[in-house]
């Protein structure tokens, strides 16, 4: 992964003009816009006295953060670019009330922030086409009891959420917050996400048995045997990804409610899945921003 230091981020956006010059160049590569008031492609220069940009013929304004997570924000473009700058400068994550301390603007704006960034994580639609490994695992709201829950009695009253992730080997991420760990959960899953014919690794857990019945090569090693790879079948990577996704959510997020938790998800998914970019995190962060 190729570095973005704060000094390139402090060069790069040294205030909220060239914020603003950045994003309306994100949506209008080469300045011109066709205007809906005089029907013309123009060049559009910037208005000083607000953020926008003005049409050169007939005055018409565009706006550059209409329709996303900076519209009609009273927060400054520099602190939400720099908020996504150190969302995406740790692996582990940062809480709301750190981007608070940072940003110097109230828990509430913070908590806001970090959730309209989040949605630009969601990886929906994505699919694994590699050799993939699958596993499903359990969230307790107290750290301290959170542990694997024997399948099969998985009782409503522990309170625990179930993850299930399926990993491309060296590759991608797909993680979902689901109800149970059933068969017909299981199966949906790997149907809207991998593509027909890929080969599924998992454990022994039974209902992932009944993958290839619906297309997909299926090989599993037995945890209660001790396997835990054989012949290059394990479920290594996505253990790897679980081990970072928890270790964010009780190391720096403490606690995360169940109608929450798929977007933590998603955060920790999509950085996952650009690990090896050559590509900075920032920019593709940054990037990911939707009008």
């Amino acid at each position: 992964m190729k570095r973005y230091t704060f000094d390139e981020f402090n060069r790069q956006f040294p205030n909220n003009e060239a914020c603003l010059d950045w994003l309306f160049h994100r949506f209008y590569r080469d300045g011109t816009v066709e205007c809906k008031t005089c029907g013309r492609a123009t060049k559009h220069h910037r208005v000083k006295s607000r953020p926008s940009y003005s049409c050169d013929v007939c005055g018409h304004h565009v706006h550059p953060t209409a329709g996303t997570i900076f519209h009609k924000s009273p927060t400054s473009l520099r602190l939400w670019f720099y908020a996504i700058y150190l969302v995406s400068a740790t692996r582990a994550g940062i809480s709301a009330k750190q981007l608070e301390r940072e940003l110097g603007v109230t828990y509430k704006t913070a908590w806001r922030m970090m959730k309209q960034i989040r949605s630009m994580m969601d990886d929906g639609g994505v699919q694994l086409d590699k050799p993939s490994e699958m596993d499903e695992t359990y969230m307790h709201p107290n750290p301290a009891r959170d542990r694997r829950l024997p399948r099969g009695r998985y009782a409503a009253s522990d309170r625990s959420e179930i993850v299930v992730g399926i990993a491309e080997k060296g590759g991608r991420v797909v993680a979902k917050h689901v109800d149970n760990a059933g068969t017909k959960t299981l199966i949906e899953l790997v149907k809207t996400t991998v593509k027909p014919g890929t080969e599924v690794h998992t454990d022994g857990w039974k209902p992932y048995r009944k993958l290839p019945k619906y297309g997909y090569p299926h090989a599993w090693v037995d945890h209660e045997t001790g396997e835990y790879l054989v012949n290059g079948i394990g479920t290594q990577q996505i253990e790897n990804f679980w081990s970072n996704f928890k270790r964010g959510i009780y190391g720096v997020y403490r606690h995360c409610g169940s109608s929450y938790l798929q977007s933590y998800v998603n955060e920790y998914a999509w950085r996952y899945s650009r690990r090896n970019s050559e590509i900075p995190m920032f920019e593709l962060l940054l990037g990911q921003v939707r009008a």
